[in-house]
């Protein structure tokens, strides 16, 4: 079989559990060699579809391959080129970090001497060195993820399935475990990340699909994702309050933009919502957010209108994720992914 199959492809994917569809139809591809992100607010559906791929679970219907192996007649195939971490650490507590990894390496088949030198290098690699010799059970939750993260790469595997890896971890922690992430990619694993967490999609992901009650909305690149839904969002604050009024007025004018007024009395935001707002205020239509802004900015001034501070920004994926599905991340409702079913 021809090896140049994208790491993932799924048609129609369905997965049920009773009367409820954890998987809707999810169409996915995943090329290789990159950070693919699944986001999606819990119970969207992120972890069957990691568990149908890692071929834990059997779909219901249509049809899933990993690098060209079809999950349910070429299980054994699609398992010898994959590894998953899970949202919790599937380690012996007992055990130090060392001889969990030692341990592991010995199943797999390894030698004693070649499966410590291994775990030496990789608890060099992840921070984890001074660590080695104390119980898993006195890690720190950071810890605990990058050990696990560890384990899944101790043979090396084609692709590696992260389910939500950095779920309630502190702001460091999860800043190390983005950091392992890119040292896993640029060592030739593909990667595909689940994860309810819009920064970490967007700081991670080459691509990413938005997944909301068991279907993809939504898939691009971060930047063609926020681009759906806007150009961006114009912040400005002005040096005189009683002014803002009439700075209002003229920025609607030139953006062709709803302006919303903000608490902080001289502050102001204009959000562009793409290239028909702007040509409502007579711009060209490759006139671009940036030189709206700036058109903005010269009638302000020309206007006698003092401007304290201005920014420009893109649309958050918190923004994006509410305009396609109506409701923010965190209030999507619904437990569709019964996990012990």
């Amino acid at each position: 079989m021809s090896d140049d199959h994208p790491a993932v492809e799924t048609s129609g994917l369905i997965k049920r559990f009773g009367d409820v569809r954890a998987l809707d139809g999810v169409d996915l591809t995943v090329p290789r060699g990159a950070v693919y992100g699944i986001l999606g607010p819990n119970g969207a559906g992120k972890t069957t579809c990691v568990r149908v791929l890692a071929t834990l679970l059997r779909p219901d219907g249509g049809q899933a391959r990993v690098f060209g192996h079809d999950v349910r007649r070429e299980a054994d195939a699609v398992r010898t080129r994959v590894s998953l971490t899970g949202q919790y650490a599937s380690l012996d507590e007992d055990l130090t970090g060392v001889e969990n990894l030692v341990l592991l390496g010995r199943l797999l088949g390894h030698g004693k001497r070649a499966a410590r030198e291994r775990a030496g290098r990789l608890l060099e690699a992840f921070g984890l060195t001074e660590a080695a010799g104390r119980q898993v059970k006195n890690y720190s939750g950071g810890m605990r993820r990058r050990i696990d993260i560890a384990a899944s790469i101790f043979n090396t595997p084609d692709l590696l399935f992260l389910d939500e890896p950095t779920t309630g971890l502190d702001p460091r922690s999860r800043s190390q475990v983005w950091d392992i992430v890119r040292l896993v990619v640029a060592q030739g694993t593909t990667v595909l990340l689940t994860t309810q967490y819009l920064e970490e999609a967007d700081r991670l992901a080459d691509r990413i699909a938005v997944i909301d009650r068991g279907r993809v909305i939504a898939e691009g690149t971060p930047g063609e994702l926020k681009s759906s839904v806007g150009a961006g969002s114009v912040h400005v604050r002005l040096r005189d309050a009683a002014r803002r009024e009439e700075a209002r007025g003229l920025l609607a004018r030139v953006l062709g933009a709803d302006v919303v007024l903000e608490a902080e009395p001289v502050a102001l935001t204009a959000r562009l919502t793409g290239a028909s707002d702007l040509n409502a205020a007579g711009a060209s239509s490759d006139l671009n957010a940036a030189g709206a802004a700036s058109r903005a900015l010269a009638e302000l001034a020309d206007a006698g209108i003092i401007v304290d501070d201005f920014s420009l920004g893109q649309p958050s994926l918190d923004e994006v994720f509410l305009t396609l599905t109506g409701h923010p991340a965190e209030d999507a409702g619904g437990d569709t992914e019964q996990e012990a079913a």
